[in-house]
């Protein structure tokens, strides 16, 4: 199966330059492609994800895959898919998310051997410019008429806000990242979100006209839930790839919780796995849909696509240990992971000898008399084990040498680390 077949099996291609020629293309030996990313946060989200992928896609067939940081672009907004303008990032946040952003693309790609994935900044080749050699360069060759042809901008033209001249530039910008791409690192195409389908081919028609060569372009569908929800929206707002602002478990659960009409698409899309296999998983599920089958595989994979195999296993067992599982078998790290999670204290081991003043003092009693009522109706556990109203919690073995973890119920928990 060929690269690009196996991404129309993926659901992966929304448009395309000449589809004979680029498979030509691809067949004839590694290619230059390249995706970007405006840091317009200090952290990529969940709906980037699939640019990363894609890039690892073609690495894994041989192609060499370029990441582009949109330390440029970034400062003016692209106005593809939005109603109103962006707020312009001063230098300093926007150097900060670069820095922040870099470190999140380096995780999924190779950047050794031959095939070897490179970063860059558009700022390093677009802040030299002059705006008389932007415009002489760069916009000479396209004309307004072109310009508001483009579904982005014709969209923003026709909203009640309107477009700035510095979102409407942003077409000319992007086009001149293709442009030097091509010229200075040998990149012949640029993938992208359908939304990007105008700016990919404005910088087709400027390498054509700037160099003569033949360039190349691709988009996938833009990622969304079956209920049409804009994907990577949780609970908790933005689902992040930085684990300080969605932590591992919580990124994990996130696909654990997915409804069942989303799990094939995003196996196919979001891991590695292949179509075969892919297929084989989903009829696994389909037999037995309680099992959850094709959501754990999914975030298995993809938790452990952006966080690392070690942080995926962490938050699985925390999720064991959180739905009733046995505490005392969990590692450190998955208690650490819990820590995360659910309320905590820091107790001395003299304090536990007052079973109700811990129930209290950690809320998981409201009052003296609720928490002896539900030790009666033995309502709480420690490290996995009913507690009665005569159980010294100071002799209690902790988890890990350090933890106690309260439970009241099925749901709620609190972890007392105790010191000394």
């Amino acid at each position: 199966m060929s690269l690009l077949t196996d991404l129309d099996a993926r659901g992966l291609l929304h448009d395309t330059t000449d589809r004979t020629a680029l498979e030509a293309r691809l067949s004839a030996g590694p290619i230059g492609v390249y995706v970007g990313f405006d840091p317009t946060a200090d952290s990529l989200h969940v709906g980037n994800l699939l640019g990363q992928v894609m890039l690892r896609r073609f690495q894994l067939a041989g192609h060499r895959p370029v990441v582009l940081a949109g330390g440029a672009t970034g400062m003016v907004g692209d106005p593809g898919g939005r109603s109103e303008e962006r707020n312009l990032l001063d230098r300093e946040t926007l150097a900060h998310n670069v820095v922040c952003v870099k470190k999140q693309l380096e995780r999924i790609l190779d950047f050794d051997g031959s095939s070897a994935a490179r970063l860059v900044d558009n700022a390093d080749w677009t802040a030299p410019m002059s705006a008389l050699d932007f415009l002489r360069d760069v916009g000479k060759h396209f004309t307004v008429n072109q310009m508001v042809a483009k579904e982005s901008v014709r969209a923003r033209m026709e909203s009640e806000h309107g477009i700035s001249y510095t979102e409407f530039s942003y077409m000319l910008l992007q086009a001149n990242d293709f442009r030097h791409l091509c010229e200075h690192d040998g990149v012949e195409m640029q993938m992208g979100g359908s939304d990007q389908w105008g700016n990919i081919t404005a910088g087709i028609e400027l390498i054509r006209r700037r160099t003569g060569k033949h360039a190349f372009g691709l988009t996938w569908p833009l990622l969304t839930r079956s209920e049409g929800a804009k994907m990577g929206k949780s609970v908790h707002g933005a689902l992040w790839l930085d684990p300080d602002k969605t932590s591992p478990y919580q990124f994990r659960q996130y696909w654990i919780q997915l409804p069942d009409d989303d799990v094939e698409r995003f196996l196919l899309q979001l891991t590695l796995r292949s179509v075969d296999d892919v297929a084989a998983i989903v009829a696994e599920h389909r037999a037995a849909p309680e099992k959850r089958i094709g959501q754990r595989a999914l975030a298995t994979d993809v938790t452990a696509l952006v966080h690392g195999a070690d942080a995926e296993r962490a938050a699985a067992e925390a999720a064991d240990v959180l739905f009733g599982g046995d505490p005392t078998r969990a590692s450190r790290a998955a208690l650490d992971a819990v820590a995360r999670e659910v309320p905590s204290t820091t107790m001395s081991r003299a304090q536990l000898g007052d079973l109700v003043t811990v129930l209290t003092a950690t809320q998981l009693a409201q009052s003296n008399s609720d928490a002896r009522r539900t030790l009666g109706q033995k309502g709480f556990r420690a490290n996995g084990q009913t507690i009665a109203d005569d159980t010294d919690l100071s002799t209690v073995s902790l988890l890990a040498g350090e933890y106690l973890l309260l439970r009241r119920g099925k749901t709620q928990h609190h972890l007392v680390r105790v010191a000394g």
